[in-house]
């Protein structure tokens, strides 16, 4: 069967939707605490471990897919996705049950699966690698906005657990449809009449690198750091955010909750903004400037008193941070080569889950000492600051032909 790139590209976005629909956990919290008087900390860390596991599984999806192909690894990370969080609806007063199937089996289901566009759509795409990865997990972005009203709604008429037992049959429906056209293109595939521009040749690498050959490049590392850090930032006003509204904007938690949704809708589309920006200023400037934004923005926002101020200035750093996920998987791609980015951008994303770790206690803890988050949110604004230099300074590594990998070439 001849499929259409495009049609590759939409098939994409619809996985990561259904993939994305995790960041709409924060619903499921107080139903599950008023109705198992779970603790708020008890039902959060459900969500920690989700995205913890995805950070690590997507990596070992990425060295599956280079050996069986990218279809297997989406069907089978679909499938246990859909399978975790189907298996959720039997976890009636058993906590570690919800951490198993939701976080554990829903994780690794999530890391398989993401991984898998993000692969396929950079070599389907040369000619556009950042565009059409940041629409790729654009989708995971927007995953939320569709399916927090369908879920608040399936609670208020059915309950929670039942809740997770219909959504479960529904991402795997979607999730296992879309799976099936995750194909890479012919060996040596690329668009007709397209030849990288010199620009474009400046900032890619000269040749394709093994995951071995790119951790024992500093570049590899610059970039795991470059994705921590402008994570750590984004992550931090969203583990706080309605909070956060309520003691700077003095809204009540229904205004918060209506903020919540605006700014988060910066978060997908800064993903497939952000990535546009960099096929045409490169990667590296598009981080630079990114950093620079948020040192003001974070500088800002604990004076801002007026709520649509508010609400915009949370907009645009939630556009920063979904820009690293849209930028990053086409930075991997330039430096490190299309052939490998499965495994060597999936093992980046632990970048992601120490992020998500690191980003919430630090903000949380510089509330509690200060008893405001305006010194928390000046920190963030300082480490952004010194962050700008790293994007500068990085650039493509030159890798030198061997006579053995010469001959093979």
């Amino acid at each position: 069967m001849k499929l259409n790139r495009w049609a590759i590209a939409v098939a994409g976005f619809l996985l990561q939707m259904a993939l994305g629909a995790v960041y709409a956990w924060s619903v499921f919290r107080g139903p599950l605490v008023r109705q198992f008087h779970w603790s708020i900390s008890q039902v959060t860390l459900t969500f920690t471990i989700c995205i913890f596991v995805l950070g690590v599984s997507a990596f070992f999806g990425g060295l599956w897919l280079n050996k069986t192909g990218p279809r297997t690894v989406a069907l089978v990370g679909g499938f246990l996705y859909g399978l975790g969080v189907f298996l959720a609806s039997f976890s009636a007063d058993r906590l570690w049950w919800l951490y198993l199937s939701f976080g554990v089996i829903g994780g690794v289901g999530l890391g398989f699966s993401y991984i898998v566009p993000v692969s396929v759509l950079v070599k389907w795409f040369p000619d556009r690698r950042g565009l059409i990865t940041g629409v790729a997990v654009g989708g995971f972005g927007a995953g939320a906005l569709v399916t927090a009203p369908v879920a608040t709604r399936l609670i208020e008429s059915v309950g929670v657990l039942h809740t997770f037992a219909y959504l479960g049959v529904a991402y795997l429906i979607v999730t296992m449809g879309t799976g099936y056209f995750m194909v890479n293109p012919p060996v040596g595939w690329k668009p007709e009449g397209w030849s990288p521009s010199s620009a474009q040749q400046a900032q890619r690498a000269a040749a394709d690198y093994t995951l071995g050959e790119a951790l024992r490049r500093w570049q590899w590392w610059a970039l795991w750091l470059l994705l921590f850090l402008n994570t750590t930032a984004g992550i931090s006003i969203i583990s706080q955010e309605a909070p956060l509204f309520q003691e700077i904007g003095k809204v009540t938690a229904i205004v918060a909750a209506g903020m919540v949704g605006i700014a988060s809708i910066g978060n997908a589309v800064g993903r497939i903004f952000w990535a546009w920006v960099s096929d045409t200023i490169t990667r590296r400037w598009t981080f630079a400037t990114m950093f620079l934004l948020q040192v003001a923005l974070f500088w800002l926002l604990p004076s801002v008193t007026t709520v649509a101020i508010i609400a915009l200035v949370s907009f645009l750093i939630l556009m920063c941070y979904g820009g690293g996920f849209g930028a990053m998987p086409a930075f991997s791609a330039d430096y490190f080569g299309s052939k490998n980015v499965g495994p060597i951008y999936g093992l980046m994303l632990t970048a992601w889950g120490t992020a998500s770790a690191f980003g919430p206690l630090l903000i949380a803890h510089l509330r509690q000492m200060s008893n405001s988050y305006g010194s928390g949110l000046h920190v963030i604004a300082v480490i952004m600051a010194v962050s700008v230099v790293l994007p500068i300074l990085v650039s493509p590594p030159r890798k030198v032909l061997t006579r053995s990998s010469a001959s093979e070439s």
